[in-house]
């Protein structure tokens, strides 16, 4: 995929943040659905980690973000998203408060094999207050759970929605696009004073 300069100069633009744990395909996610070549911050995963970071859980994983990944996708002809997938690694959140400034919402992505590494960045949010859906990434061996019991295990309030997702299919991930779009946007309509 060539960069194209975007044609639709009316369409309005805006951020959503592509969040989770290590390993939880953040990464895949702006790849897959990303409209230009993504750009991508990846270095090898070395010994630095021993000791600072879990990597235990995803042993085959060579690479890791230790900056951001960035990709955009024009959604109709009028919404341009610009995607910012944060790093997984915990010595790297420090750069989460500059990527989600002038977000409108974010996706934080679970694996259900890890589903201790999805506190962390949902306790972020929530504190943040920026809107957010959980999406649950479907590993090819990962357990399937029902969306209600995951919801039950991280205690997680029903006014924020859950969806499944394979982070590899653009329209999987596109569809967690549009989801957050409009979660976005309806949590701005409810805080808008009617007159």
């Amino acid at each position: 995929m060539d960069f194209e300069p975007s044609n639709n100069r009316g369409a309005a633009s805006t951020k959503i943040v592509i969040a989770g744990g290590f390993g939880v395909g953040k990464t895949t996610l702006v790849g897959s659905v990303s409209e230009i070549d993504p750009l991508r911050t990846e270095a090898l995963v070395t010994d630095e980690s021993e000791g600072v970071d879990d990597i235990s859980q995803v042993p085959t994983k060579h690479t890791t973000t230790v900056a951001m990944d960035f990709g955009r996708i024009t959604l109709g002809e009028d919404l341009i998203l610009y995607l910012f997938g944060t790093p997984g690694q915990k010595r790297f959140w420090f750069m989460w408060d500059d990527l989600c400034l002038g977000a409108i919402g974010a996706i934080v992505l679970v694996d259900t094999n890890r589903l201790d590494e999805a506190f962390s960045p949902l306790d972020y949010f929530e504190e943040k207050g920026l809107p957010f859906i959980v999406a649950l990434n479907q590993f090819d061996q990962g357990p399937q759970f029902e969306l209600e019991a995951v919801r039950e295990a991280l205690a997680l309030p029903a006014h924020v929605p859950m969806i499944r997702i394979d982070a590899r299919d653009r329209e999987s991930a596109k569809g967690a696009l549009i989801r957050v779009t409009e979660y976005a946007l309806e949590r701005l309509a409810s805080q808008v004073p009617v007159s």
